[in-house]
């Protein structure tokens, strides 16, 4: 039984985005690892941007200074 969870900071992810999300990580699971999908769990936890740091800032920091997880194009 297969359990998953992903954790992303509280930016406006989208239902939609999160039925994605779990969708094609229970694929995924279900592809490589050959499990059920019925028995495999995702659960998705928003954090709070205060709650959330790295290279020594809180990401609300971060934020605040254009630094974004957003891929460049």
């Amino acid at each position: 039984m297969p359990y998953i969870k992903i954790e992303l900071t509280r930016e406006g992810v989208t239902r939609e985005q999160k039925q994605q999300l779990i969708f094609g990580i229970t694929e995924l699971i279900t592809e490589v690892l050959d499990k059920d999908p019925n028995l495999t769990h995702v659960v998705i936890q928003e954090i709070e941007l205060d709650d959330w740091g790295f290279a020594g800032e809180q990401v609300s920091v971060l934020r605040e200074k254009g630094i974004t997880a957003q891929r460049k194009k």
